[in-house]
């Protein structure tokens, strides 16, 4: 999943819709499968230090990164897999993105989405 799962993305619109659906699907069957002894893992990672934005022909594809230290993908993976190890269900990496993750909880749609617009370079 990512962090693009907790809120909405215009000029990404499928993309951040995708993302809600896998961290919704994932909780859904995390709860389905426990019964068996089955983990299931949904990675929240925010921007990480690739060239995403670029290929997503993103106006300013790393202008939000600019001054945000992004992990490295190596390290989101390391993260990953001892959450997964863990057993954890639903795992979002950085104090920062966990806070925001929460934050949009409390924001009203029509400020986060414009928020978000801007955040993104749309």
């Amino acid at each position: 999943a990512s962090t693009a799962a907790f809120q909405p993305g215009p000029g990404m619109s499928v993309y951040f819709a995708s993302k809600a659906y896998v961290a919704s699907f994932s909780q859904a069957i995390a709860y389905e499968f426990q019964k068996y002894g089955i983990t299931v893992t949904a990675l929240c990672p925010g921007p990480v230090r690739t060239n995403f934005g670029i290929a997503a022909r993103m106006q300013h594809p790393n202008g939000f990164l600019k001054d945000m230290k992004t992990p490295l993908p190596g390290e989101v993976v390391a993260f990953g897999y001892r959450a997964m190890m863990k057993g954890k269900t639903l795992v979002i990496q950085g104090g920062l993105n966990k806070f925001v993750a929460n934050l949009v909880r409390f924001i009203p749609r029509k400020w986060l989405i414009t928020l978000s617009a801007k955040v993104i370079s749309w």
